[in-house]
């Protein structure tokens, strides 16, 4: 049986409304409305509602990701956002529009950060090492070092890696290690140094590229990447997490490799999807994901 995550109630971030093929939502005070392929049903709210969005993407023609933004005269092009849960994990992130319509968050990956930010306080070491792979502008890497950890942060794009540094200086943390390098190339050499981490993060896009052009393409690179995953984790006491945004890459898939990758038992295993509810409680499907603990 599966399970499903969700984004709890969050001040500063709401999904309005979806809907063919777009998504509209409120990152703080401004209202952005964008491409989301998964949202085939009708919105809502009428039309007049969208409209009134600080600011809208539109994609390029010929092109499924580039495009541009219109903006109304209120709108800031960067801006930041509160994030804070139970336990004391609290967080600002900056955000900011870019020409693929992505502001550099993910909400949908709440639940995860509240796993990590719980996962890594409960771990035995004194200050528990974690990887963080594919880390984008960091939310996860700054749940891991709020609730404690040693974190190496890993992403193959300097401007990104700049980005979550941004991200922790506005939440008052610092200490994290931060890495521009080919997420397998790195972890293969761990594997050969002997490395252990309490803590692994991989959140891989369906295809992407080193910073020196190295190729990953999703269905090809995961297999190995989770075995070489499982000889890095910390034998008695470790959290894992993967999350997956890739159309039609079933959550089957998952569970196959991660039960014959990662056989042994845990003391908490999760596995299934991960979606938005909008006001018209329409459940829209981001991902899926699996994450376990010793």
């Amino acid at each position: 049986m599966y399970d499903f995550l969700t984004t709890s109630p969050w001040p500063d971030y709401e999904l309005i409304d979806s809907g063919h093929f777009q998504k509209l939502e409120r990152f703080g005070k401004y209202v952005l409305a964008r491409p989301e392929p998964q949202a085939i049903w009708d919105p809502h709210l009428p039309e007049r509602d969208w409209q009134k969005a600080d600011a809208t993407f539109t994609r390029a023609a010929g092109s499924q990701e580039k495009g541009q933004w219109k903006l109304k005269p209120s709108m800031a092009e960067q801006w930041v956002i509160g994030y804070e849960r139970p336990g004391g994990l609290k967080l600002n992130f900056r955000l900011g529009l870019s020409s693929f319509k992505h502001v550099g968050l993910f909400p949908e990956q709440d639940p995860n950060w509240q796993f990590i930010f719980n996962q890594t306080r409960q771990r035995r070491a004194a200050q528990p090492r974690v990887l963080n792979l594919f880390a984008y502008t960091g939310a996860a890497t700054l749940a891991a070092r709020a609730g404690g950890a040693d974190v190496t942060h890993l992403d193959s794009v300097k401007q990104v890696n700049f980005w979550a540094r941004d991200n922790m200086e506005a939440s008052r943390l610092d200490g994290v290690r931060w890495l521009v390098e080919d997420a397998m190339k790195y972890v293969r050499r761990e594997v050969k140094r002997g490395s252990k981490y309490q803590g692994l993060i991989l959140d891989p896009p369906a295809y992407g590229r080193g910073p020196n052009g190295e190729k990953w393409q999703l269905e090809d690179e995961l297999n190995e990447m989770l075995k070489l995953s499982q000889q890095l984790l910390d034998p008695d006491d470790h959290f894992f997490v993967v999350n997956l945004y890739s159309l039609g890459f079933s959550a089957l898939i998952l569970d196959n490799l991660v039960t014959s990758i990662f056989p042994g038992p845990t003391a908490v295993r999760e596995l299934g999807e991960i979606y938005l509810h909008d006001a018209g409680q329409r459940k829209l499907p981001l991902g899926t994901f699996c994450r376990f603990a010793t």
